[in-house]
């Protein structure tokens, strides 16, 4: 089976250079790379080309369009029998085309998606998004998981599709706001076989710091709203936690100013809350640094979605706007 892997970029030269030299380690070598940078200012073409040597690699340059467009112009361009989607903050594990030739040859899934971890490299505030992003404490818990709730959607930091997906399904017709989430959708529409490949990790370095990661939260819970406008049943009550969750952080608030003896069970409820993040976390990192940034993590992840949830709930839904 020959792989091709498309990576849109936009203005990230030096992590363009850390996935590709991730991708020089690959115990199967059946593979060509595709870079295709959307517009950037800061180009990574003498990066990408100095991989020539190492990969089979081609580099594309074309006009701003967005991820999901500019992953069908590398899907129009590639040879393979299956097209892999990675983002470009992602470091792959060096067997990890291995494990999915494996897997793909005794499933047959015309499309699959895999989970994400951290990297022992990461720093803590990236451990802690990381977890925060994967924890059941947060709706984490249905991303990638094997538990996870109803019909698998695979998220294109870490997803393939055969060539015949590709042919019939016309690949993404959104480029932002959940494009990612409506092609699984779409994708399950048209009958294909799509499933979770637990052990096809990468791991997705997100956001540095939280103000980034409140920025592309808070996007997240916009494009439900859009997924909601193209697929009204993908639409489900798990999706309103995190702004459930704001309006009681809200609420909270409120009744701490005004001295209601309410105040006194809202923070009961946030302070096992907080715990149950810290002790987890600590559990799974193995340190208390990083269990401590990952209640941070946590409360941005679901307030940041809850806003753009809320936000784009009421102008689209309730106002009826564009």
């Amino acid at each position: 089976m020959f792989f091709s892997i498309i990576i849109p970029l936009y203005n990230r030269p030096q992590e363009i250079d850390e996935l590709l030299h991730t991708l020089t380690q690959q115990t199967y070598p059946q593979f060509e790379v595709l870079v295709i940078e959307d517009g950037s200012k800061e180009d990574a073409k003498e990066i990408v080309e100095s991989y020539a040597d190492k990969l089979d690699i081609k580099y594309f340059y074309k006009e701003n369009e967005g991820q999901g467009f500019t992953r069908n112009y590398g899907f129009a361009r590639a040879k393979g029998d299956y097209f892999i989607v990675f983002d470009s903050d992602c470091l792959i594990p060096c067997d990890y085309l291995e494990i999915v030739k494996n897997y793909l040859f005794e499933h047959q899934l015309d499309a699959y998606g895999g989970p994400d971890g951290a990297h022992e490299s990461f720093t803590p505030v990236q451990k802690a998004i990381s977890y925060s992003m994967t924890s059941p404490f947060t709706t984490g818990g249905i991303r990638g998981n094997k538990k996870h709730i109803g019909r698998f959607h695979p998220r294109s930091f870490n997803m393939g599709i055969s060539r015949e997906v590709w042919e019939k399904s016309g690949g993404f017709i959104l480029t932002r706001l959940g494009e990612d989430i409506e092609f699984s959708i779409r994708i399950h529409s048209l009958e294909f076989k799509i499933g979770l490949i637990p052990d096809a990790i990468v791991y997705h370095k997100r956001r540095t710091d939280f103000r980034q990661f409140y920025k592309q939260l808070h996007f997240f819970g916009r494009a439900r709203i859009n997924i909601f406008k193209h697929f009204p049943s993908e639409l489900k009550a798990v999706h309103f936690f995190p702004a459930l969750f704001t309006l009681f952080l809200i609420t909270s608030l409120i009744l701490n100013i005004i001295g209601s003896p309410l105040a006194g069970l809202a923070n009961f409820l946030l302070a096992i809350y907080i715990l149950m993040i810290f002790f987890h976390s600590w559990s799974k990192n193995t340190s208390a640094k990083v269990a401590f940034l990952s209640i941070i993590a946590a409360f941005v992840q679901l307030t940041a979605y809850g806003l753009g949830f809320i936000q784009d709930f009421w102008r689209r839904i309730i106002l009826k706007q564009g």
